[in-house]
């Protein structure tokens, strides 16, 4: 096992018809692997905080997933709920019809509203990363997005919910880092499944990896 690379993988389980022992499961290989994080629907939150309590494995929570059009108001109700519940991480997605429709300071507010009920307790800060959904962007809008996030205070940027078309790409994550510069997370999320793939977006620029292969990547050899 690549003790480096393990901590880059948020072991994720988003599935609609995951179930509990799956879940337990997750957990305990995330205990195992020391990974970064398990990232699970708002529903799991609390379980997997139980199981995590007591380790260095954060319990990351998705808000306003996998489409990203429910208000910004629904969004922190999320968001409050998950990090009341034992989330430290919250993975945001934007509005994405409201970047195609250049309501830039739509997009804006609606991170920024995210970002303060991430920042609302000191005793229960949560980082921030902001699912941009690249697939559907223009290169255009990927810059402007990456840089809205940058300016409110979001912590990451993240490529994909794996829901959508398309996944994780190389050139998406040059582009999402060249922007945000070095200072900002960059999480690529969707259709990571090998450790080359893994290398490779780590390469690009990717300091953090959502897959639900994590136990496969960082078994393999090489």
């Amino acid at each position: 096992m690549d003790i480096e690379l393990n901590r880059y993988i948020d072991h994720t389980l988003l599935k609609p018809d995951a179930s509990r022992a799956q879940i337990d499961k997750l957990c305990a290989e995330a205990l195992q692997y020391h990974f970064a994080s398990v990232c699970v629907n708002l529903c799991w939150t609390k379980v997997c905080a139980e199981h995590l309590e007591k380790s260095d494995v954060k319990v990351c929570t998705v808000v306003g997933f996998p489409l990203g059009a429910t208000t910004t108001l629904a969004k922190m109700f999320e968001a409050d709920q998950a990090i009341e519940a034992g989330a430290r991480e919250i993975d945001m997605v934007i509005n994405i019809g409201a970047l195609k429709s250049q309501l830039l300071e739509f997009v804006r507010s609606d991170i920024v509203g995210v970002l303060s009920s991430c920042r609302r307790s000191r005793r229960k800060q949560a980082l921030l990363k902001v699912i941009i959904e690249a697939v559907l962007l223009t290169d255009e809008e990927k810059r402007i997005v990456c840089e809205i996030a940058k300016q409110a205070g979001a912590d990451f940027v993240k490529t994909s919910t794996g829901f959508a078309s398309g996944g994780a790409t190389i050139a998406d994550v040059r582009l999402m880092r060249e922007v945000v510069g070095p200072d900002m997370g960059v999480k690529a999320a969707g259709g990571i499944r090998t450790r080359a793939d893994a290398l490779a977006m780590i390469e690009a620029g990717a300091t953090r990896l959502g897959t639900s292969s994590g136990v496969a990547i960082v078994t393999a050899a090489g």
